[in-house]
């Protein structure tokens, strides 16, 4: 009999009824609104009754750059909460949900592999409990009132050329990258360019997973830029008078929602911005529950450490007043050796000189999570093709850049493959304190911000600006935007802006193209290279393996 799939695995699984996964979490029944039996909202009451409780400690689970060998990320999260589990520990995941665009294009869902997954997984990977129709349906209500103020007079004297706010929808679909709308008469509005990124790209996801509460989630909401008027003036979402209603959309998506690993650890799954695009974290209102509920919390960052964990250091932490007590850093042998020039379908022959070349893109994250003195463990991700002589290099390389490190195993095996990671993630707590802080100071300049990062964690050797960009952050400082976090957008596949440079690349700018403000989030987004707001599918989308069987059931998810 073949390996079994992560589908198969999940459906095998012996689930618990939610109610049973929320007294672990002290979370009485009459505040939990189920969606099925085995997914549920927390209630407000709930949140606020745990709110002056202490904070337990968050683990931070990040990755070297991603290949198409993958790093499992997720999976290591996952089975590192349940190792925590197996010890006796009280802990909570808190993840992201996972796009619908990912699920049915190349990179598939977000509910881990093998033996460490959330459960059930296919209802986690589809509709969930609807946070992301939600988010979707909130957006495009503030695009319809722009379009529809513009058709009954334009009182607030919006420029057509200049609305900035964009249609969305959580699906790959390059074909609405840039669109035009209005057509068809009078009638149908005025006719303009429009444009749709993916939701998890979208500001409404990151102002959803840095709200704190109701009030703060209105404030945020009402101040979002959807365009310029004649003048030049910012227009807000809030001169529009359609908050109220994105309200009532958003009210019931922010509640975190509960939900069990297949070895029964809750998790807590909220919120889903992409890291490339966006700040890549789940919810400050889930991390914060979940930390008011459990002793250990541990949530993940999008893709590498570049990216994901420079966000979730820069501006989630920052931001909420969230502070880390350890970073795992997520790294495979068969990664680093695609890093060291080794083809995909030559990753599990044995290769310790393409190893020797890779093992660079590894030190570059490590060196790039020391520098925010938060103590980091290396999870070496083993696979049944890795040789000894391989991961005892990674393991000395460890040892010689003062790392701490551990196998682990968990795909195969669960928690009982995470012990040993579990372990060693609660000596390095306890032995070494995190001196957490941010990476550059609010009060620089736009382009000192983003040139810190540029520098100091992609390792390039400056930045360059279009015209066009120099100009967009010219005027942000001008109207008053200067002194927000940056968020950079930026290929995941390489610590520089271009996909094909893997390893760790030197002698390089990285070129900015475009800046923006999500004032509504509270960061400037700054676009380099050739990043890209909605993807498109690929040539053999995943879509084609998904189907439905005759019983009801979902098959050829991964």
């Amino acid at each position: 009999m073949g390996v079994k799939s992560d589908i198969e695995i999940a459906q095998e699984a012996t689930l618990l009824p939610i109610t049973e996964i929320a007294q672990q979490l002290g979370i009485p029944q009459d505040e939990l609104e189920p969606y099925g039996r085995f997914k549920a909202k927390i209630g407000e009451g709930c949140l606020d009754s745990v709110k002056d409780r202490p904070d337990g400690r968050l683990i931070l689970v990040t990755a070297i750059n991603p290949t198409p060998a993958g790093e499992g990320k997720t999976t290591i999260s996952i089975g590192l909460a349940d190792a925590f589990h197996q010890l006796g520990k009280k802990v909570c995941l808190a993840l992201r949900e996972p796009s619908l665009g990912p699920c049915f294009g190349v990179k598939g869902g977000a509910a881990g592999g093998g033996y460490a997954q959330i459960v059930p997984m296919e209802e986690l990977n589809l509709h969930f409990t609807g946070d992301f129709h939600a988010i979707t349906s909130a957006n495009n209500l503030l695009a319809a009132a722009i379009d529809n103020h513009l058709h009954f007079g334009n009182p607030l004297r919006i420029d057509p050329t200049r609305i900035v706010w964009k249609r969305c929808m959580d699906m790959n679909d390059r074909a609405l990258r840039n669109i035009t709308v209005g057509l068809g008469g009078h009638g149908n509005g005025p006719v303009r360019e429009d444009h749709f990124v993916i939701t998890a790209a979208s500001e409404i996801m990151a102002i959803f997973c840095l709200a704190d509460n109701r009030e703060d989630l209105r404030r945020r909401l009402s101040r979002i830029v959807v365009a310029y008027n004649y003048d030049g003036e910012p227009v807000t979402a809030g001169q529009l008078n359609c908050v109220g209603a994105m309200m009532a959309l958003l009210k019931d998506a922010l509640q975190p929602n509960l939900m069990q690993t297949i070895e029964h650890t809750p998790a807590l799954v909220h919120g889903g911005p992409f890291a490339n695009i966006a700040h890549g974290c789940n919810s400050v209102r889930a991390t914060h529950a979940a930390l008011k509920m459990a002793d250990y919390v541990i949530t993940e960052a999008g893709f590498g450490a570049d990216l994901g964990a420079e966000k979730f250091m820069d501006i989630k932490c920052r931001m909420s007043g969230l502070k880390p007590s350890a970073a795992v850093l997520v790294a495979t042998v068969q990664a680093l050796k695609y890093n060291g020039g080794v083809p995909k379908t030559d990753l599990k022959k044995p290769d310790l000189e393409a190893l020797k070349k890779g093992i660079v893109n590894l030190e570059k994250h490590i060196e790039n999570l020391q520098q925010y003195d938060v103590p980091i463990v290396v999870a070496i991700n083993s696979f049944i093709t890795d040789t000894p002589e391989e991961e005892k290099f990674i393991e000395d390389f460890c040892r010689e850049h003062g790392c701490e490190f551990a196998k682990a195993t968990v795909w195969g095996e669960g928690g009982k493959g995470g012990l040993e990671l579990a372990r060693k993630v609660l000596e390095t707590m306890d032995t070494k304190p995190s001196g957490y802080h941010p990476l550059y100071d609010l009060e620089q300049p736009l382009t000192a911000k983003i040139e810190t990062i540029a520098t100091r964690i992609y390792g390039a050797d400056g930045v360059e600006y279009t015209a066009s960009a120099a100009k967009s952050l010219k005027k942000l400082e001008e109207l008053g935007f200067g002194s927000l976090p940056v968020c950079i957008a930026k290929t995941q596949y390489s610590l520089s802006d271009d996909q094909h440079k893997l390893g760790r690349p030197r002698n390089f700018h990285i070129t900015v193209r475009d800046a923006y403000v999500s004032a509504g989030a509270g960061f400037v987004v700054v676009l380099t290279g050739e990043i890209i707001q909605m993807p498109g599918l690929p040539r053999v989308p995943a879509a084609e393996s998904i189907d439905v069987d005759v019983s009801g059931q979902i098959t050829g998810l991964f």
